[in-house]
């Protein structure tokens, strides 16, 4: 019997679903919301809500922890790592660093959250996808 083990399997392996989840959750903070489909925003709002909690302590070891569980690429932004703020392209009279998901995570958004207790993301409802009619939704961090 299968009492008290609830997961979205999502019909996938656990290396695929590991995969696709920390592809998910890589896309969600770059973008700040995805279109996806309905048991896939389900399956990704615990996993990336505990990612944000992780960014919330900002401690050595949430970022070593983070780091398993989303890619760091680069975003193609340029940040100011003090203060925050994002630019475009690099400027000569500040000292800016190559924004990855993993800054942005933990400078940007760790402190955007830093107040809030929980409910970092928000699931919309959207029409059936065209092609196989299911159910699709939008997440979102708010």
């Amino acid at each position: 019997m299968r009492h008290q083990t609830k997961k979205h399997t999502l019909g996938k392996a656990q290396d695929q679903r590991k995969a696709l989840l920390r592809s998910l959750a890589t896309e969600l903070f770059v973008h700040g919301e995805i279109t996806t489909t309905l048991a896939r925003a389900k399956a990704l709002k615990p996993y990336a809500e505990k990612i944000i909690t992780l960014a919330k302590k900002g401690d050595l070891n949430s970022i070593r922890t983070a780091s398993k569980y989303i890619f760091n690429k680069e975003t193609g932004k340029y940040m100011d790592m003090k203060s925050g703020e994002v630019f475009d392209a690099p400027e000569k009279d500040k000292k800016l660093t190559a924004q990855t998901v993993l800054r942005k995570l933990f400078v940007i958004i760790g402190k955007q959250y830093s107040d809030k207790k929980g409910g970092y993301t928000r699931i919309y409802h959207l029409p059936p996808r065209r092609g196989d009619a299911s159910e699709m939704a939008l997440i979102q961090l708010v």
